[in-house]
């Protein structure tokens, strides 16, 4: 995604760049109410490509970031597979 769209994104900034996340997390929401499988896969692929490139706009590398809070337990009872209760 950086060498895709990183000076396009950081021309938009952050505010633009993230208003564009938002408006994808939107459509995903819509496709989960009844979308095809290819219609649902291309919807979280656009998610994730607007989280990172709002990543890297930011200066946050996202793979090291998910690893270091999430790697093989989880951040709040620190068990795998999670047992928090809720």
């Amino acid at each position: 995604m950086r060498r895709l769209y990183f000076h396009r994104d950081s021309d938009r900034g952050v505010k633009g760049t993230y208003d564009w996340l938002v408006d994808e997390v939107e459509e995903l929401g819509d496709a989960l109410n009844g979308a095809s499988k290819e219609e649902l896969e291309q919807e979280f692929a656009d998610v994730i490509a607007w989280l990172a490139s709002l990543a890297n706009i930011t200066g946050v590398d996202l793979e090291r970031a998910a690893v270091a809070k999430y790697s093989n337990k989880c951040p709040k009872c620190g068990r795998m597979p999670c047992e928090c209760k809720f």
